[in-house]
């Protein structure tokens, strides 16, 4: 039988779009005063009232100059902003779903996504406009849809300020777009597959909607009434980037909802963190293992007042008892844990506070309104406490992927419950332990990078016959880095030296995250299938061979 959620199930409403969630309930628990938006570099702040007039003077100029129709796609391609959700909600206000790119891509991954989603505008930084203005070509899309974040205008005059996309007209009345929340597509997020192409992920205003009340239930609760240290509310650090489904809705949207003060920064830097931290008193942070280890080990976490952190809580990756442990010895600070993906709305799985220590490695109950069942590889369910791929079912689970009816039905079973690929256990508490994962992606500081995708560039290089990539363990920096395994042309000397032009060659096609930080192995031939399916698995416990012959412990 399925597991229910332990948490006692939401009225989660069928009508309800999430701009309307989020910024026209009525039953909110703070003023609209209160400030929801800060710059963490340069203090430049909005309240919730100007995010929402703002959003909809943005979603406005979108109807009125570009005739903006319900169902039209604004992709961004931006680090982190204090503008972002501005333009991220006016594009909601005006009918439009919203797909978020890494900006670390390059432009041939960007031009990719803007194809793939027919994107009919392009949110972007001016650091970033020679790869946006590349992509941009080679999607299609005039140069004059690309819209800039930040300070000063785009100097060649090619691209439109998003303070200048507003409305002007006194006679034609623009209202917001009418939604069906159960089946309008909200957010159009990437998950970068095993095998070919990243796939579009097709996120409804419902399954939104959703995720931010059980989050609420869940998380929210928690933070309520506690005023933080300076009696102005509980305030968040913004380092999660915001084009990552975890950031999106834990940092964005719960603060929107929730009322918490979001202190954004670019990217994750340490000392602007912490800098961040004792200047606006930050009380808690949503992060990945690697920031978790930065605050067990930076030396720098010594210089500065952080006696307003109550809380971090890690997810986009599993994260070791030996962390946790080092944090809280450091400095009292709790971590806890949570699970989820994309496919998901983001948040699965989470430990409540009262918990963190108690069940520490776990990554804690299911949210409310879902149901889980743990399958064996014979399609059963197996018995509590053992292994399985976990499969999943609620509000917050996505309809299917974009235009892909063949990979939605791979992943969905014939009763409805997706099939997360990842392997799990649940103990007799209800709480849900991450084991393994059976599906091959490679996850490096939380991001994904697809072995295939690898694999396809290295066999491109004029030397290279073959190549297998895999994930290994960096323990030192908590996270899996990429390994290549690869096979030379005949008649090609193995050495040190071609190993790193490899690892720098490859450097130069990817985006950063995607490079062979694990390095290059040369072998012989590369382990397939009688159908020619490269077997990573027996590459994987190759390299576990490599790290007990090199007297590792595992």
């Amino acid at each position: 039988m399925p597991y229910p959620s332990t948490f006692p199930p939401l009225d989660i409403p069928t009508g309800i779009d999430l701009w309307s969630l989020l910024l026209e309930h009525k039953d909110r628990d703070f003023p609209v005063t209160k400030e929801i938006l800060t710059c963490g570099e340069t203090g430049r702040s909005y309240s919730w009232a100007d995010l929402r007039s703002s959003s909809i003077e943005f979603g406005k100029g979108l109807k009125e100059r570009w005739a903006w129709k319900k169902g039209n796609v604004l992709a961004f391609y931006t680090p982190n902003s204090v503008d972002t959700p501005i333009l991220t909600l006016g594009a909601l206000w005006a009918g439009g779903i919203v797909s978020p790119a890494n900006p670390l891509y390059t432009a041939d991954e960007l031009a990719f996504q803007l194809k793939d989603s027919g994107a009919k505008g392009l949110v972007t930084q001016a650091p970033y406009l020679p790869t946006a203005v590349a992509a941009a070509r080679k999607a299609g899309l005039p140069l004059s849809r690309i819209i800039l974040l930040g300070p000063g205008p785009d100097p060649a005059g090619r691209c439109r300020h998003f303070t200048s996309i507003r409305s002007t007209s006194y006679t034609q009345r623009h209202v917001k777009a009418r939604i069906h929340p159960t089946k309008d597509v909200a957010f159009l997020v990437y998950s970068s597959g095993t095998t070919g192409l990243p796939k579009g992920v097709c996120l409804t205003h419902y399954n939104m909607v959703a995720n931010v009340l059980q989050a609420s239930y869940v998380e929210g609760s928690q933070w309520r009434c506690r005023g933080g240290p300076d009696g102005r509310g509980d305030k968040q650090l913004g380092v999660l980037p915001f084009f990552h489904i975890y950031g999106l809705t834990c940092g964005v949207l719960m603060s929107v909802y929730e009322g918490w003060q979001l202190v954004v920064l670019e990217r994750f830097d340490m000392h602007k963190a912490l800098a961040a931290i004792q200047k606006y008193r930050i009380t808690f942070a949503y992060v990945p293992p690697p920031v978790v280890l930065a605050f067990s080990k930076h030396p720098a976490v010594d210089w500065y007042d952080l006696s307003s952190l109550k809380l971090l809580h890690s997810g986009a990756a599993p994260l070791t008892r030996e962390l946790t442990e080092a944090v809280w010895n450091r400095l009292k600070v709790p971590v806890k844990q949570g699970f989820g993906l994309s496919e998901t709305s983001a948040v699965v799985c989470c430990q409540v506070v009262d918990e963190w220590g108690k069940f520490m490695g776990s990554v804690g109950k299911l949210m409310p309104n879902m149901e889980a069942k743990i399958v064996g590889e014979d399609g059963q369910e197996v018995a509590e406490g053992k292994s399985g791929e976990l499969w999943l079912k609620g509000p917050n689970v996505f309809p299917g992927y974009f235009k892909n009816p063949e990979r939605t039905k791979e992943a969905l079973s014939s009763d409805g419950y997706f099939k997360t690929g990842d392997v799990f256990r649940r103990d007799t508490h209800g709480n849900y332990y991450c084991v393994d994962r059976l599906k091959e992606l490679i996850k490096y500081n939380g991001y994904p990078v697809p072995p295939a995708e690898l694999e396809g560039v290295l066999v491109g290089h004029k030397e290279v016959a073959d190549a297998c990539v895999i994930g290994v363990e960096d323990r030192e920096n908590a996270t899996e880095v990429p390994r290549a395994y690869v096979v030379l042309r005949e008649g090609v000397e193995t050495s040190e030296a071609k190993a790193q032009e490899l690892i720098e060659w490859v450097g130069t096609q990817v985006a950063p995250h995607k490079k062979l930080r694990g390095g290059v192995r040369f072998v012989d031939q590369v382990p397939k299938s009688p159908s020619g399916k490269v077997l990573r698995r027996v590459m994987r416990e190759q390299a576990r061979k490599e790290l007990r012959a090199a007297g590792a412990k595992l």
